[in-house]
């Protein structure tokens, strides 16, 4: 538990303690196989786990996985479990949807790499263009890539060498975005970075967000090359920017010559073209991806055509060599048609329609449960995306959602959903909403929640 975090109204952290002791339990009785596999898995992986992240999930062993159809994930220990994570956001629109099932079996004899241009790959910019207003595009394995690739492009098309970010953001594993607020204001390089040698404060700005003011005077210097943000904060619980916000952070980097890259791998859950259609933004740089293959690893990133002329011209000018942008196995050929097949046939409008009316619904059935109980917390909810915070307030920047955070509670409420047949995310309180949800699903949510959130009660009310 966050030190810095009083207990909710009535739970202390004792009473906590023995909830999650409960519900441990609870899972270690009906998982023997996750249990046997994790001896064997120990041998192989660091923790026991393909990526070493995946221990750090709430249950004491790790899930293990034998096949995802639309959003049930069927485990080694039998059981079938209704998917609100999603692969946090990777899976958005269901596992295996019907048409990336077919665009593999069409296409999964016929090649999958091959580095070079194809059709397919101006069907699919055609198709980003028809969704985010931009014209030109590449293509990545990854949202890191993306990310990272971008601040090469507008370190090299400025000359200017810092970037800002806001205090909270999520932008892959990019070194740069690292760096964090402390208490007093001062910008340092996240401690938990594991082989960190170089000092990401040296060259990245850091403000909180919603915070105008700030923003203005990380970029008066006139040395920012791009100011990166997410248009919702969505990896430290979920931050809105306020009315104005957004608009003020394009008008301050236009006015000191900085670009303006939005990320919209998580806000994709906002509609067809992400927040940035849904409200209007002008990015000149927009980033895409997780859900945009089918689940599997690629992304995007556009760009308006006058950055896209620099960015021609900065290589036109460079020296002969590697630009340091771009892997082998980005735009595959497999790969730019399963992102064809998302964007033409699953990331339609009435696929969002039927996510929002299933999200708007778990939004309020847990705002139910959570004022029944009398507990102090909020819901936040951005199209398909909704997430419970421990606070009485939605947080207004990183350092305030920071604060909110409670991490045995956390564990102890994922843990027990889970145990009720439910899986959210993990790292935060995300419930994600899918094509393949039914109303059904979300009521089952929501019950798990309310029994859940009963469970907590009863071990508050046992004796110490």
């Amino acid at each position: 538990m966050n030190a810095s975090t009083p207990p909710p109204k009535g739970h202390t952290p004792e009473s906590i303690a023995r909830f999650l002791a409960a519900e441990t339990a609870r899972f270690c009785t009906a998982h023997p196989k996750a249990a046997a596999l994790h001896r064997q898995a120990s041998r192989h992986f660091l923790f026991g786990v393909p990526m070493h992240w995946m221990a750090d999930a709430p249950s004491p062993l790790p899930l293990f996985v034998d096949r995802a159809q639309g959003v049930r994930l069927h485990d080694a220990d039998g059981h079938a479990i209704i998917d609100f994570c999603l692969g946090d956001t990777g899976a958005m629109f269901g596992h295996a949807p019907p048409p990336i099932a077919r665009a593999l079996a069409a296409f999964g004899s016929q090649g999958a790499t091959t580095m070079l241009p194809s059709v397919a790959a101006l069907e699919v910019a055609a198709l980003l263009e028809q969704r985010f207003g931009l014209p030109m595009w590449q293509f990545t394995a990854t949202a890191s890539d993306a990310n990272r690739f971008v601040l090469r492009w507008a370190r090299a098309i400025t000359a200017r060498r810092h970037i800002v970010v806001f205090n909270g953001c999520y932008h892959g594993t990019v070194d740069d975005v690292f760096v964090d607020l402390a208490a007093d204001g001062s910008a340092h390089t996240r401690p938990s970075l594991l082989g960190q040698v170089h000092d990401l404060a040296a060259y990245t700005r850091v403000v909180e967000f919603n915070d105008l003011p700030a923003l203005q005077a990380a970029l008066e210097a006139g040395d920012v090359a791009c100011v990166i943000t997410e248009p919702v904060l969505t990896n430290i619980g979920m931050v809105l920017p306020e009315p104005g916000f957004l608009d003020g952070v394009r008008t301050l980097t236009r006015r000191h010559g900085a670009l303006l890259v939005i990320d919209e791998t998580h806000t994709i859950s906002c509609g067809p073209g992400g927040y940035t259609a849904a409200f209007g933004l002008e990015p000149d740089i927009l980033v895409i991806g997780k859900p945009i293959a089918g689940g599997t690893p690629g992304a995007a990133y556009g760009f308006t055509a006058d950055v896209g002329a620099r960015m021609q011209a900065a290589k036109d000018h460079a020296p002969p060599g590697h630009s340091g942008i771009g892997t082998t196995l980005s735009a595959g050929l497999l790969t730019l048609r399963l992102m064809r097949a998302m964007l033409a046939e699953v990331m339609t409008e009435s696929a969002y329609a039927h996510m929002f009316a299933i999200s708007r619904k778990v939004a309020e059935g847990l705002e139910g449960a959570i004022a029944r109980h009398g507990l102090p917390w909020t819901v936040t909810r951005i199209g398909a995306r909704c997430e419970y915070q421990f606070a009485p307030q939605r947080p207004r920047n990183g350092s305030e959602a920071r604060a909110a955070f409670n991490e045995t509670l956390e564990a102890a409420l994922h843990l027990a959903l889970l145990n009720r047949g439910v899986l959210l995310t993990p790292f935060h309180n995300m419930v994600l909403a899918s094509p393949a949800h039914t109303m059904d699903d979300a009521e089952k949510l929501i019950a798990a929640f309310g029994d859940a959130l009963d469970g907590l009660a009863a071990a508050q009310a046992q004796p110490a």
